[in-house]
């Protein structure tokens, strides 16, 4: 046993003399997501002070004094709190994060900041009323310096006003407030990303969960909505988002759902369009799953109805299985993005120097896309390290000018000590594979 092995298995607090793997790693090693008294589980506590210690740790290395949240997913890692995906982006609630001490929440007054303080008792007594700007018209200007300065009181309190202060997103009113205020701005960001790329014990455990409900959800996809024809795109989708709802997801998704000519070009969207008998159905599907919020977000290609797939089609889904296969076969720690995109199809990545999200790999975790995109387009030119415990989704494209259909596949991995590991284990279909 490797000692990058015995660490993860000294990590996760189980003894592991007799799987002699560590569990975090084995995707068919599940534990329940309710508690119990005779099972360690999901450590839900040991998870937030570890996220909070690596976001501590990248803050240092990034010499921050502090940083400024907005971002919910980045309040959330550094929290633990969550009250909807509706408050990730709009600016209603923040967190402040000093160096060598704990975060504070600035959360919506009201019933919200009530609930935080009773549903988080690790917060303490560190959870404040958010001071709310935008959209408030003529008092904007007064709202954002009275914002502004209760972030201000914080970074003077911990003695880290006048050093670095990192932050995630901001408008311009917040961005003037704050230069306004003295404060040194800089970019959250990089701290933010280095810390939630690699995953803990824990939050793999949650990624692992979410990802064999999506494994089930493609399941009744190929064998139940899709074995005649019949639905719509929309319909499907939401078949597929019911599905998640009911097995505890904070929020299901299909993030595509295509069909027959929708295929090529492939369109990231559904519409009330039948899916007829030989379609091949493209399902983009995944999304926020029970206890810890971890994203599953995987791809297959489906046949509608019992049709056997012609030669063209074999060969497109070969192809898109093969090259995303491929790519994420270089998810080893010390191989690059470079590595993996090597295997990408060429595609308008390369001519346009860009990403198409269609011949790529991205990290995923509270958010669908987090810290790391690979693409031909730049990571041959700025290659990036892959590392232990990081948690990637590979998928490519086989769609061409004059076909009349195409094929998607995406895999979701954890990279190991030992390589990649899937953690998305629905079958490919035996039928283009013959």
């Amino acid at each position: 046993m490797s000692e990058l092995e015995e660490l993860e298995i000294r990590k996760s607090g189980l003894d592991h003399s007799y799987i002699k793997y560590p569990h975090q790693y084995s995707p068919r090693r599940l534990f329940s997501m309710s508690g119990a008294d005779w099972e360690a589980r999901i450590n839900f506590e040991r998870m937030r002070q570890e996220r909070l210690d690596r976001a501590k740790e990248t803050m240092e290395k990034h010499d921050l004094g502090a940083m400024v949240l907005y971002h919910g997913a980045n309040v959330r890692y550094v929290t633990g709190v969550y009250q909807g995906m509706w408050k990730y982006v709009n600016y209603i609630r923040y967190a402040v994060l000093c160096r060598d001490s704990e975060p504070v929440l600035f959360e919506t007054v009201g019933s919200d900041m009530e609930a935080a303080k009773l549903n988080a008792p690790w917060m303490h007594d560190r959870v404040k009323p958010a001071i709310t700007w935008t959209w408030s018209e003529g008092a904007t200007e007064r709202q954002v310096k009275n914002m502004v300065s209760s972030v201000v009181d914080v970074l003077k309190e911990r003695k880290v006003f006048g050093e670095r202060i990192g932050v995630d997103m901001m408008d311009m009113w917040v961005y003037s407030a704050f230069e306004e205020a003295g404060v040194k701005l800089v970019n959250a960001w990089p701290a933010m990303s280095e810390a939630r790329l690699i995953k803990t014990v824990d939050e793999l455990e949650c990624c692992k969960y979410s990802a064999a409900i999506g494994d089930g959800c493609m399941d009744m996809i190929r064998n139940e909505w899709l074995s005649k024809p019949g639905l719509t795109e929309a319909q499907l989708a939401g078949n597929i988002m019911k599905y998640f709802t009911d097995h505890g997801f904070e929020e299901g998704q299909a993030f595509c759902v295509a069909s027959g000519g929708n295929t090529n070009p492939y369109q990231r969207w559904w519409s009330d369009k039948p899916i007829r008998k030989g379609d091949l159905v493209i399902t983009d599907i995944g999304g926020r799953g029970p206890g810890g919020g971890y994203y599953v977000d995987f791809t297959r290609t489906h046949m509608c109805g019992d049709v056997a797939p012609t030669p063209e089609q074999k060969k497109l889904y070969k192809e898109a299985m093969d090259t995303t296969m491929g790519a994420l076969s270089e998810a080893w720690p010390g191989k690059t993005t470079a590595d993996s995109a090597k295997h990408f199809p060429v595609y308008d990545d390369d001519k346009y120097k860009t990403c198409s999200l269609f011949q790529f790999a991205h990290s995923i975790g509270l958010t669908l896309y987090e810290g790391m995109w690979i693409s031909r387009g730049f990571s041959f030119d700025f290659p990036a390290e892959f590392k232990q415990n990081m948690y990637m989704a590979f998928e490519t494209y086989s769609g061409k000018p004059g076909l009349e259909q195409a094929v998607r596949i995406e895999q979701d991995v954890v990279i190991t000590d030992k390589g990649p590991v899937l953690f998305t284990l629905f079958p490919f279909d035996e039928r283009f594979l013959e």
